[in-house]
């Protein structure tokens, strides 16, 4: 059963998801309010993770939460987690690759369209909406706890301030030409270290 399931919320997560990666943050949050092999703790640990590792982040994202919901499913079982994580990376690109064959053989045809160039003027929009959502998804989870009793208790400050300094050094103007790999590593460091000092 968790296979279908699996198959049939990734392929609408992958063709619906237009934009990348962050689209599908909004389609994964849905998902952690209907299932329990995914939460929304674990979707921002995907971000980080995903951002940090090669490769799209959608991909990455899906084969994580498809690897979860084997491993929770069957016992922690990591050769179902194996065969559960393909099955949803395959069914969130899916609908890429069917999509593509079609647009290939029409393109040529349909390129100076003007309902096709509305149609993606319409789509850009949405999508940024879509991505802002996500944003705020991953900024709300990671930053803040809405579940606190006290104003002081809302703001996660270590995670806040590791986010001010790393919104600091990403823009000063002799450290911009650095690669984005030297701020994830710097951030992983920074993590790591005060995971073990403080604690999250």
């Amino acid at each position: 059963m968790i296979y279908l399931i699996l198959i049939y919320e990734f392929f609408k997560i992958g063709l619906f998801a237009a934009g990348g990666g962050l689209a599908t943050l909004p389609f994964l949050s849905a998902l952690a309010d209907k299932y329990e092999w995914l939460t929304s703790d674990m979707i921002s640990q995907m971000v980080a993770l995903s951002e940090s590792t090669p490769g799209p982040l959608g991909i990455n994202m899906a084969t994580y939460a498809g690897y979860m919901a084997g491993f929770n499913t069957f016992g922690g079982s990591e050769l179902m987690g194996v065969t559960t994580a393909f099955t949803a990376t395959a069914s969130l690109v899916a609908p890429s690759f069917i999509v593509i064959l079609i647009v290939s053989r029409v393109l040529d045809k349909y390129k100076n369209s003007s309902i096709v160039d509305s149609a993606f003027s319409t789509l850009r929009p949405a999508v940024a909406g879509l991505i802002a959502a996500a944003a705020w998804s991953v900024i709300g989870t990671t930053l803040f706890n809405f579940t606190a009793s006290t104003f002081g208790a809302a703001f996660c400050l270590p995670e806040t301030a590791l986010f001010a300094v790393m919104m600091v050094l990403t823009n000063l103007k002799p450290l911009k030409k650095l690669h984005p790999l030297v701020f994830i590593a710097i951030a992983a460091a920074a993590g790591m270290v005060i995971g073990f000092t403080v604690g999250w």
